[in-house]
């Protein structure tokens, strides 16, 4: 098995200096709305909109444009151990076609960046980081490691496509002409699209069953108009991705996550379990001001930014991510609050001109979702 290697177009920047993933131009002409997003010109939403988008990921299958995601690929004797040292992620446990979420830490066990890691073969690597943190996950990763072990940054050709839904494997294997049901959830494997490689992953950001597809930049809108050929995929963009995410409890980075938390704040102290010495190991499990989840009546949601108070008026911390939920059909937010403060079981949200009240419940909000589906 081995990582795509894509040879293809490289990314550029339009004179209004936004970055354009290879299908902006589809986005365009299929009507979306078009916004800046880590420095890139990405699809909001499309005219149907954010719920009808959302509704459609949770009930059949959606087609997401994430090829503003960064990629690296680390390879040669020692990688393993070099890598164990870089990031949190317990390598020695990770299997060939396997894949680990994990951090990039900073010394006080803040979170530089959150990422997955696919273990391509033994010490041969590959990474995906955020696309705000291409370049300073690349630099700090590359200062971590030896200096003659090979590290590169291949996002400039390689393009990422995210089919989520229940129906997603359906569509794929109508498409591919093969079976992925044998496919474990944080499993991957190395196929072909057009004679080109393509990597088959399956982690998902909605909480529904999906693939995450890593294959050359030039070749992306082929494969993204072969998907939606199919009568059960439509495409989806970064609002309803958000709406998604957020049911299921998971973090984005930048507002629930970042620098200055750490990942036991965040609810992922379980998963601290690399035995190297790593830098940021044990800051990492500081907690100081933990995430709580908050269920809010109503449609009226919280945003990132608002006051959390208790109900005698005690500021508490604040919302990090809000959003009205379609399929609870109320609102949630996750919010940062003071250790001393987090167990309490209800707070004030001070949104603009409301104040809303809020509940605290257990994540995920939305329990209903098929992404661990069991296949065979």
């Amino acid at each position: 098995m081995t990582a795509p290697t894509p040879n293809g177009d490289t990314k550029e920047h339009p004179l209004s200096d936004l970055l354009q993933t290879p299908l902006s131009a589809w986005h365009r002409a299929a009507g979306a709305k078009m916004a800046p997003f880590a420095g890139w010109d990405m699809p909001i939403q499309y005219p149907t909109g954010i719920i009808a988008e959302h509704v459609q990921t949770r009930e059949s299958a959606a087609l997401f444009d994430i090829c503003h995601m960064g990629e690296f690929t680390l390879r040669g004797p020692g990688a393993r151990d070099a890598l164990s040292r870089a990031v949190s992620h317990n390598l020695e446990t990770l299997k060939p076609g396997r894949c680990r979420y994990g951090f990039l830490l900073n010394q006080a066990g803040g979170i530089l960046d959150d990422l997955i890691v696919y273990c391509i073969a033994e010490d041969d690597y590959m990474l995906v980081v955020n696309g705000a943190c291409t370049e300073s996950d690349f630099a700090a990763l590359r200062s971590r490691l030896p200096a003659d072990l090979p590290f590169e940054d291949i996002s400039a050709r390689t393009a990422k496509l995210d089919l989520q839904g229940p129906k997603s494997f359906d569509v794929l294997e109508a498409v591919l002409g093969e079976s992925f049901r044998d496919l474990p959830y944080f499993g991957f494997r190395s196929v072909t699209f057009g004679g080109a490689p393509l990597l088959v992953s399956r982690t998902g950001y909605t909480g529904e069953l999906g693939v995450e597809l890593y294959l050359p930049w030039d070749k992306a809108e082929a494969l993204w108009t072969a998907l939606l050929a199919d009568e059960r995929v439509k495409p989806a963009g970064l609002g309803a991705r958000d709406t998604l995410r957020l049911e299921v409890g998971l973090p984005l980075y930048g507002h629930d996550l970042d620098d200055t938390h750490t990942p036991a704040e965040a609810g992922y102290g379980g998963m601290l379990t690399n035995p190297a010495d790593y830098v940021g190991k044990g800051a990492d499990r500081e907690v100081r001001e933990p995430l709580v989840a908050l269920s809010i009546p109503g449609r009226r949601s919280a945003r990132h930014g608002d006051v959390v108070a208790l109900p005698d008026g005690t500021v508490a911390g604040v919302v990090t991510s809000g959003s009205f939920c379609p399929s609870l059909g109320y609102a949630v937010a996750l919010a940062r609050v003071a250790a001393a403060h987090a167990e309490a079981p209800t707070f004030v949200v001070k949104a603009a001109k409301v104040e809303l009240e809020a509940t605290r419940v257990a994540l995920p909000f939305y329990t209903q979702g098929t992404a661990r589906a069991k296949l065979v």
